[in-house]
């Protein structure tokens, strides 16, 4: 493996224009954060023969606040379908070699509508959204030791903004159409896959999976159903939610006459990190797998048994293969910013004027220059669950310069994933010796080689086309009346899926010294948006005051201090120059 990944041989894929052996098809509904997709696959080889999609715009109406229409949705995933399928027609295929179609699907982003109109009561809400902290505050207000903790032994999740429970209740209280709809018992209430499905079936199906069900804060992680209690801390009915389902049965049939796909079997739900750990394979107990993308999702297939963490993750169904199958779980940790630091920084401050030029300006300088970059944008997620974080750029001299920010922001994906990977490591008590890895992002290979030097195990990008739609084509293909699949990551069957790998190249000392540093720029973004109760003419940090995930191997002699003496001292000299090298860093 070279330095800095720069040999890395990336495989060249096209889409296969000739007959698969078997004439049967499975197609694939694939919505994510920005864009709407319809994939074709063939079978048994899973390779993709036509795909199409278009971007979905977002909304942001208030610092914090993202949202889609989900009208938009609907609309382009049927102009992606009908694309597709006159891609597949070309190739000599017939619309009856579809059998069956799967949904994926971003997860957490929540849509209410109208079961009389079917149509939607507002607009989407996305996940990152995080309008209803103030929801979350009221709701610890009230449970016994204030901590958003509390209900992780039913359902495996903290009380969040990330999660549909709070989104809907925001929705009611704030919305005078989801309020008029709920008096008249005709709001329902989903995640998107629920929503497309709604509208494939024109109302006949309202109905979820375990995956996305498990990431509401309304299902219990054990029966895998609504639990009452839950719903009764939200004010929520069962009647306004979709039916939970296993991840891979036949569910019904297409009966909209907009699309093609009228007659089509529908058998296959997953939320899109779930079929991601499908797509890379990871079935077994210990196996991780990160995608790089707006976000971060990193999760960690633990068997058919829960494991509720302790330190910050969170508790989620990896898939369930049908209604008989049991539930095989995962440890999982969501980093809020990944791709959209890059985004910030070409939109918002313009040091980039490109996302995807991150890599070949982080390559101009050898490393950040001890600047290390706490993208908090909208708070940490897992493992500090820290809602009032704000962002942090820390480290400049007048010597800093832009790439050197931005090879700081493509660190700060690697040391969140590695925050993730450790506690993993420790609660799960499987072996990790490898991290697969997959997402838009991955194809920067500074960024993978940045990800193994910083946990210190070799990061096998996947070369397959797209893991999340791969992961669901198989999941809908080997349902019992389908059976055109055994899903068996044990054989070398799927000839699509190769890997780049790279090894670390730091070392032990390096890692522990700039993994130290992050956890200290970490810390010093806890509670920038709490206006602090202390005198107005102390400057001071209380230590005592943070709450953080415990550092296992990094610690601090106690003479280290967040504001030392001499610095209210030098503070006015300090200023002259910062304010100068600042001149300076955005000349260059």
């Amino acid at each position: 493996m070279a330095k800095d990944g720069r040999d890395v041989n990336f495989i060249a894929r096209g889409f296969n224009q000739s007959l698969s052996t078997s004439p049967h098809l499975v197609g694939v509904i694939n919505d994510d954060t920005s864009s709407v997709a319809f994939s074709i696959y063939t079978t048994p080889e899973f390779k993709e023969i036509a795909s199409h999609h278009l971007k979905v715009p977002m909304i942001s109406l208030n610092p914090g606040w993202y949202e889609q229409d989900a009208m938009a949705i609907i609309n382009n995933m049927y102009r992606c379908i009908e694309i597709s399928v006159s891609m597949m027609k070309s190739m000599g295929y017939k619309n009856n070699d579809l059998v069956t179609i799967g949904v994926t699907n971003q997860r957490e982003t929540t849509i209410l509508w109208d079961a009389v109109t079917g149509k939607p009561l507002h607009n989407a809400i996305v996940w990152n959204d995080i309008r209803t902290s103030s929801l979350v505050d009221r709701t610890v207000a009230n449970v016994p030791g204030k901590s958003i903790d509390y209900f992780k032994e039913i359902c495996g999740l903290p009380v969040s903004p990330y999660f549909p429970a709070l989104k809907i209740r925001w929705l009611i209280e704030n919305v005078p159409a989801v309020q008029k709809a709920c008096k008249e018992k005709r709001c329902k209430a989903g995640t998107v896959d629920s929503w497309i499905i709604w509208n494939l079936t024109n109302g006949g199906l309202h109905i979820t999976d375990v995956t996305n069900a498990s990431r509401t804060l309304l299902m219990n992680i054990a029966t895998l159903q609504w639990d009452r209690v839950l719903l009764n801390v939200f004010s929520l009915t069962t009647e306004m939610l979709p039916q939970i389902r296993s991840s891979s049965e036949i569910y019904g049939i297409v009966t909209d006459q907009r699309t093609s796909l009228l007659g089509v079997k529908i058998s296959g739900i997953l939320g899109n990190q779930q079929a991601s750990l499908l797509g890379q394979m990871c079935i077994k107990p210990g196996q991780a797998k990160n995608t790089y993308s707006e976000g971060c999702f990193l999760l960690c297939n633990t068997g058919n048994i829960p494991i509720i963490s302790r330190r910050g993750l969170l508790t989620t169904v990896a898939y369930k293969l049908g209604p008989g199958s049991p539930a095989t779980y995962a440890l999982e940790g969501a980093v809020a910013v990944a791709g959209h630091t890059l985004e910030w920084l070409e939109n918002q401050v313009r040091i980039l004027p490109r996302a995807k030029d991150a890599e070949n300006y982080a390559a101009l300088v050898p490393t950040t220059g001890d600047v290390y970059f706490v993208p908090a944008f909208t708070g940490l997620y897992a493992p500090y669950w820290q809602k009032d974080a704000r962002g942090l750029i820390v480290g400049l001299t007048q010597y800093s310069t832009k790439y050197h920010i931005v090879r700081a922001a493509l660190e700060s994906i690697c040391f969140q994933t590695r925050d993730i990977l450790e506690i993993m490591y420790e609660e799960s008590e499987q072996e990790i010796d490898r991290l697969h890895a997959d997402g838009r992002l991955s194809k920067n290979n500074l960024l993978m080689q940045l990800q193994a030097d910083t946990v210190g195990i070799p990061v096998f990008r996947s070369q397959l086309y797209d893991c999340v739609s791969f992961g669901v084509a198989m999941c809908a293909a080997q349902a019992h009346g389908i059976d055109l699949c055994k899903f068996d990551p044990d054989i070398k069957e799927y000839s699509n899926v190769f890997y780049d790998k790279f090894n670390p190249e730091s070392t032990d000392e390096d890692r522990k010294h700039r993994y130290g540093k992050w956890k200290r720029a970490v810390y010093r973004t806890f509670g920038w948006a709490v206006r602090p109760k202390v005198k107005p003419e102390r400057d001071t940090v209380l230590s005592s005051e943070i709450t953080a995930m415990p550092l296992k191997k990094f610690t601090f002699s106690q003479s280290e201090k967040f504001l030392d003496a001499s610095f209210k001292v030098t503070f006015k000299n300090k200023i002259g120059l910062l304010c100068k090298g600042t001149a300076n860093l955005l000349k260059n």
